[in-house]
């Protein structure tokens, strides 16, 4: 019997069934490129002589990794990608102040289950978190998407990480995540369907969902996915008019793989430099830090701002650490105005910055210089991911940046 992915992909390319290992060719129901990778889609789109993208309806492009542009590079690249809409009348364009895209996707209701959706972005396994089958793919392929609206596929297999115990406080998806990457290392399930199960996953919410989906190419995966279940439909039906189908595993496929995972007795866990891979629980971590980054496609969401300005009101971020704090879209940032979170963390010291994707690619806006140590709520701590090269990056929990920041070193909210 299949599993969730395989019967997904059957449907988008016109098949009764498909099984892991087959190559077949699939429509793609939504793509997706922004500011830093769509120049490169652009111009290979125009090099292989493509004059019409194949439907303007279903490519979504925001603007999130460079804004506003920080240099005339970036400037230009703005400038190409707004002709190019422009030209191909794109339907879905979001300039500057709107957010990173795989908070933008979901958020505007581009995603609903049973899609195929491809995104230049490695990321964009965020989205399986609605019950899509979402994966990230090359600048060049997607320019042949854009002129052909299909991309042939390998059947992966699937990782299905069947997850119990209930959360202590202070613990959160972005834990148990971690925690799951440093079980299977950074190869452990490499072009596989990471499917996330369990009663642990029934009780997150959907934002939760999304930081685990975000996150699943960390250990090799293609795509991140969850089940849809009521949470999923009332979110996508109160975002989405379009049409959608429910896919789930049947549990005797031959091509899943079941991993338990008890998180019952999991503490904060911390990803230390230079890799994702590299988690130890929080109670073996003592560091002081320089900077800390709330924010990004994995820990940006209104939930996250909300858990960080309970430990921070009333508080002040450390002397000598600095904090940033970049909301994951306008949505986020609108409603952490008017609940007046935004004010907490100004009035703790901390920065706050418009949505983009901020200091997470090491491009733009909050970078680290040499030796200095960032504790950061994104996905990534690789060498120079945050900036400098001789920098360090750990990665938390939104909880434990809150703390961190105002003890100025990795430490647990009380």
């Amino acid at each position: 019997m299949p599993t969730m992915s395989e019967k997904i992909l059957a449907k988008a390319s016109g098949k009764d069934k498909v099984e892991a290992g087959d190559i077949i060719i699939a429509n793609i129901d939504i793509a997706m490129t922004h500011d830093l990778t769509g120049p490169l889609s652009v111009q290979s789109f125009e090099k292989i002589g493509a004059e019409k993208v194949w439907d303007a309806s279903k490519i979504v492009i925001p603007f999130d990794h460079q804004v506003p542009a920080d240099s005339i590079d970036s400037a230009n690249n703005h400038i190409l990608m707004r002709e190019f809409v422009k030209k191909q009348g794109i339907e879905h364009f979001y300039d500057v102040n709107a957010g990173v895209c795989h908070q933008i996707l979901p958020e505007k209701g581009h995603v609903v289950p049973g899609d195929v959706i491809v995104g230049a972005d490695s990321h964009t396994c965020t989205h399986g978190a609605l019950g899509a089958f979402a994966t990230g793919i090359g600048s060049t392929d997607m320019a042949m998407v854009f002129a052909e609206g299909n991309l042939w596929f390998k059947v992966p297999e699937t990782n299905r990480f069947n997850i119990t115990g209930e959360l202590k406080d202070n613990v959160y998806a972005k834990d148990v995540i971690l925690h799951i990457i440093g079980k299977m290392g950074a190869d452990g399930s490499t072009y596989k369907a990471c499917e996330f199960a369990g009663e642990t996953i029934s009780d997150m919410t959907v934002s939760d969902r999304m930081v685990l989906c975000n996150m699943a190419i960390e250990m090799g995966g293609k795509t991140g996915l969850v089940e849809p279940d009521e949470k999923t439909i009332a979110y996508v039906e109160k975002r989405s008019n379009k049409p959608y189908e429910v896919f789930k595993t049947d549990l005797d496929s031959s091509s899943l793989n079941i991993i338990d995972i008890d998180v019952g007795d999991l503490e904060p866990q911390i990803a230390c430099p230079h890799n994702v891979d590299n988690v130890r629980p929080i109670s073996e971590v003592d560091t002081e830090i320089d900077q800390v980054f709330l924010g990004s496609c994995t820990n940006g969401r209104l939930s996250d701002l909300r858990d960080a300005a309970k430990i921070l009101k009333g508080n002040k971020v450390a002397k000598g650490t600095r904090m940033l704090v970049i909301p994951a879209s306008k949505e986020v940032y609108s409603k952490a105005l008017d609940e007046g979170l935004l004010k907490i963390f100004v009035d703790a010291g901390a920065l706050v910055s418009a949505p983009c994707c901020g200091p997470c690619l090491g491009g733009h806006t909050g970078i680290i210089g040499p030796g200095e140590i960032s504790l950061s709520t994104s996905n990534r701590n690789f060498k120079g991911r945050q900036g400098s090269p001789d920098g360090k990056v750990y990665l938390s929990s939104a909880a434990v940046a809150a703390a961190s920041a105002i003890e100025g070193r990795i430490v647990a909210p009380e």
